[in-house]
């Protein structure tokens, strides 16, 4: 049985359908929540970090978690912001001893959880654990119903930093009392400990959530389908005028790199970091390819989860599918994003002033995904991939990245686009290489769409002036032909003016295709991390 699995009772279904006029109006005061959250200190901005259950299920054990840690450190997503690492459901044995404590599963976890804290605190991170406000788990294991002071003074003796609790076996004692007791239970250790609500959005948990802990469920369980993640969205999205710092709506757990398409990939965690979500991720990070790392390790999307002005985005309109969200910023900057829900691409446009920004001779946009910046006089409007998103941070100036230099990488390899060798004779291959700051990976988009190197002199070329799959892309004296031209797009693609086709990395989407000299061509678009790129 999934954690948190079970279905949206229908007094919530219609509880939801009644806020749902009320709650825009609800969400312009913004933070509303905030007014009665706990006053201790503890989620401040949204809280950070890994789960297991998502891609392991039952199946944690104390090797698994430290492992996990230990990638969090190295591939950055630690220094990215990411604290916490949380163990789910399945980590106990099936009864508690002669005392009435809970206990490790010594098959799982040799060292107990106290070694396990140990071992994550000393990585400069955080050890979360799971247990239900029920008599059983989800899974079945010993539930805290009843236990809260004794299972809370463990968990704060192990060390544990943040406590998922769940719903399972309630017994239908009421929602906040068994809720508040382990609130109680928790404060009376002393120890800080983030507290989770996994309550599933029962008991509109949103207007007293607060109060009790530091971010609630607001839906059924999350699956690794688009569809899913689309349906809590749209629940989710309603509710911004109850979150702030201190407490936070909570869509469930990220399915980055669990079988979505990178478009959707980078939707979620879009649609996430902009409504102040949670950003704790499920997937097995110790296999996590180079592009779905790309996209939990974008500083500039956490920037907008993270921000301290503590304002869950809105959706300013919504039409037809096509959708767009505004979330303030501190300092005055707005993040805006534009989602298309449905599979064909289509055209999404708002402006600055719609964002709620104030009136201004132009206004700087900041692509948050490709890094590109561009200027506008108040329009803002892109192309948006099928299921994808488009995120600018928006704010009152000019600026564009049309003559700056910069290296260009790609998500799936974290590479940078290379002239091969370093050479500089006309036709030299272009390939991916480890990023190294070298004038061959030096990078100048000019107006009229040229993409220069070597201070200038020669060009990205389309070879031959050819516009089929499979081009190969050279270094060639600059000319002005419309080979050596190049759209910088909104989605992060790079593609010939000439041709249509999108700038690839052959074979990009395997590991194979990642390796230092993989060859860039022309290919058909077709939204793969291969074909996505970013100024450096």
């Amino acid at each position: 049985m999934h954690v948190c699995a079970r279905p949206r009772s229908l007094r919530t279904g219609v509880v939801l359908t009644l806020l749902a006029a009320l709650l825009p109006a609800l969400a312009v005061l913004g933070g509303a929540g905030s007014a009665h959250a706990l006053d201790d200190g503890l989620a401040r901005t949204p809280p950070m970090g890994w789960n297991d259950w998502n891609a392991f299920g039952c199946s944690v054990t104390e090797r698994l978690v430290e492992q996990t840690a230990d990638t969090m450190v190295a591939s950055g997503m630690k220094d990215a912001g990411y604290t916490y690492v949380n163990i789910d459901d399945c980590w106990m044995t099936h009864s508690r001893d002669a005392a009435g404590h809970l206990v490790p599963d010594p098959a799982k976890f040799p060292d107990g959880i106290k070694g396990t804290a140990d071992y994550v605190h000393r990585k400069g991170l955080k050890l979360g654990i799971y247990e239900s406000a029920g008599t059983a788990t989800c899974a079945g294991y010993p539930g805290s119903l009843g236990h809260e002071r004794q299972d809370a003074a463990d968990f704060a003796a192990w060390g544990v930093d943040y406590l998922k609790y769940d719903n399972c076996n309630n017994q239908g004692v009421p929602y906040q009392q068994r809720y508040d007791a382990m609130r109680d239970a928790l404060k009376a250790t002393g120890r800080p400990i983030v507290y989770s609500l996994c309550e599933w959005g029962e008991d509109s948990v949103w207007t007293w959530g607060a109060a009790t802990g530091h971010l609630w469920r607001t839906t059924g369980d999350i699956s690794a389908s688009f569809g899913s993640m689309l349906s809590i969205y749209r629940s989710n999205v309603r509710l911004a005028g109850y979150a702030g710092p201190g407490g936070w709506n909570d869509p469930d757990m990220l399915e980055v790199g669990n079988g979505m398409s990178f478009t959707e990939d980078r939707t979620e965690f879009t649609l996430w970091a902009e409504m102040a979500a949670p950003l704790i991720a499920g997937t097995d990070l110790r296999t996590a390819t180079p592009a779905t790392l790309s996209l939990y390790t974008n500083r500039d999307v956490i920037a907008v989860d993270q921000d301290p002005l503590g304002r869950q985005g809105t959706e300013v309109s919504s039409s037809g599918g096509l959708h767009v969200l505004a979330k303030p910023l501190a300092g005055g900057d707005v993040a805006v994003v534009l989602f298309n829900e449905n599979a064909a691409p289509a055209t999404i446009t708002t402006s600055a002033s719609t964002a709620g920004l104030p009136a201004a001779p132009s206004y700087r946009l900041t692509n948050l995904w490709s890094h590109q910046v561009t200027s506008t006089g108040g329009t803002v409007s892109a192309q948006v991939p099928g299921h994808g998103t488009v995120m600018y941070r928006v704010s009152v100036g000019g600026g564009s990245s049309v003559g700056t230099t910069h290296p260009l990488a790609g998500a799936s390899s974290a590479r940078c686009l290379d002239v091969a060798g370093g050479a500089t004779t006309p036709g030299t291959p272009v390939d991916i290489r480890d990023c190294d700051g070298g004038a061959w990976q030096a990078w100048t988009p000019t107006a009229s769409g040229e993409l220069r190197v070597y201070g200038g002199t020669q060009c990205l070329d389309a070879y031959d002036n050819r516009t089929s799959p499979g081009t190969p892309v050279k270094l060639w004296p600059c000319n002005g032909g419309a080979n050596q031209r190049w759209n910088l797009d909104p989605d992060g693609t790079v593609t010939g003016v000439q041709s249509g086709l999108c700038l690839d990395v052959t074979g990009g989407n395997t590991p194979a295709g990642n390796v230092n000299g993989t060859r860039v061509e022309l290919w058909d678009c077709n939204g793969g991390a291969n074909q996505q790129w970013r100024l450096v």
